[in-house]
């Protein structure tokens, strides 16, 4: 289904526009995308937000910058998604460049241990020797977890960018989305947050003197990651964004990349310095959200956090397959679904629930997406699965304008108690077991 999207835009803007130079057709177009001035397209790291304005964001800087240094374990608890990976590597690679010597990283399972920091994946962590766990892409949502935490002596410092619940962790929580926060930006995803929270460590390590020479780790090298998980998780483009994205596109084609994104673009056929956003999204994104759908998304960090190219190839390789794999099933599991639809009459739907016996729970989500956009309807596609011993549904679903996917699913979770084991998600895109 072709869709058109119409752009509004302030005439006084766009007539500000051209009296600086700018030519009317560019006036619109900018106009449209809230561009108010020249200044507003200079895309340098001095024009990004501010992480003090981030609620908490000072604070979980200095409780992670004590626990390097006093070299405590560190685990970082990440998702299954190409933002997960990116922010897990993010937070590896800058904490080690930060001095952390004891740095680890789990992430759940999408069959067997569902979303986000759970209980069990507490026990894993402790069991692994954590002292403090980071939370990267998820956690917000995660309040039995973080009391299982404490009860068992480990600290927690949630990051993340999804929207809150009702309750949120007691613990302290960086998420621009949260209540009470005022930073400008609500559009940043998991990497960005967590490339924010190392900012701030940086600070804080820097006030306990951990740079007496004057010379601090340099974290802008991390930053074609940043770009990678933010465009990957189709996170509105607002300025901060842009910024991040257009200098992670900048290092990566002047050749300053990770081994691993580096790697990619190879098993891909691109070359890096012709590389744009929708390389991002179309190309290297999916690689690394392959292995979290069908495969283990650990193959998409041990590939990023690679300090070896042939290591990071080896992985890069293997997402490779593994997308070809996706590939084909996606494309099994969306004409099943298209025949399905012949049996009802779309136009009198107002949403389209789907099932399929021998669906896969990690493509269900891409299928939903299809079918959205060939109906323009909300679609949940449910896949049979298995979750701590129990046979259960996984469900994912993808919205349209004027729909708010999770509150929707908030709504019938309240409506119809015991239905929905537990779900969460934004105003497009939810899942839900």
């Amino acid at each position: 289904m072709t869709k058109i999207t119409i752009r509004r835009f302030d005439r006084n803007v766009v007539q500000a526009l051209t009296n600086r130079g700018f030519p009317e057709p560019l006036a619109r177009a900018l106009a449209a995308r809230h561009v108010t001035s020249p200044s507003d397209l200079d895309y340098e790291f001095k024009e990004m937000l501010s992480p003090w304005d981030l609620k908490n964001c000072r604070e979980a800087g200095e409780a992670i910058a004590d626990a390097i240094w006093k070299q405590k374990k560190i685990v970082i608890i990440g998702d299954y998604d190409c933002d997960g990976a990116t922010a897990v590597s993010v937070g590896i690679l800058g904490l080690q460049a930060l001095g952390a010597f004891n740095v680890s990283y789990l992430i759940p399972d999408r069959d067997k241990d569902g979303y986000g920091l759970s209980p069990q994946l507490v026990d894993r962590a402790a069991a692994a020797g954590a002292e403090l766990i980071i939370t990267v892409d998820n956690g917000i949502s995660s309040v039995a977890a973080v009391e299982h935490a404490k009860t068992l002596g480990i600290e927690a410092v949630v990051t993340d960018h999804h929207l809150p619940g009702d309750e949120i962790p007691d613990t302290l929580v960086v998420n621009p989305n949260q209540r009470g926060d005022t930073f400008p930006s609500k559009s940043l995803a998991g990497v960005g947050v967590i490339f924010y929270v190392l900012i701030a460590v940086r600070s804080a390590l820097r006030a306990k003197g951990a740079y007496p020479n004057g010379k601090q780790p340099n974290l802008q090298h991390l930053i074609d990651l940043v770009a990678l998980g933010t465009v990957a998780d189709v996170v509105p483009l607002d300025r901060n964004n842009r910024i991040l994205v257009s200098k992670g596109l900048d290092s990566i084609r002047a050749g300053k990349m990770q081994p691993g994104v580096s790697a990619l673009l190879s098993v891909a056929g691109k070359n890096a310095h012709r590389i744009s956003a929708n390389d991002l999204g179309y190309i290297l994104g999916p690689r690394i959200n392959a292995a979290g759908r069908l495969d283990s998304i650990n193959k998409g960090v041990e590939c990023l956090t690679s300090y070896d190219y042939n290591t990071a190839l080896f992985y890069a390789k293997e997402l490779d397959q593994i997308n070809a794999e996706r590939r084909n099933r996606e494309i099994s599991m969306q004409s099943d679904a298209i025949l399905s639809l012949q049996t009802i009459s779309v136009d009198d739907s107002n949403s389209i629930v789907l099932k399929g016996d021998d669906w896969h729970a990690g493509i269900i989500g891409l299928v939903a997406s299809r079918i959205k956009e060939q109906t323009y309807r909300p679609v949940i596609a449910f896949a049979p699965s298995e979750e701590n011993g129990e046979h259960v549904l996984k469900g994912s679903g993808r919205s349209i304008p004027g729909i708010h996917l999770r509150d929707a699913l908030d709504r019938v979770s309240k409506l119809s108690p015991g239905l929905i084991l537990k779900f969460g998600g934004h105003a497009m895109a939810a899942g839900l077991t």
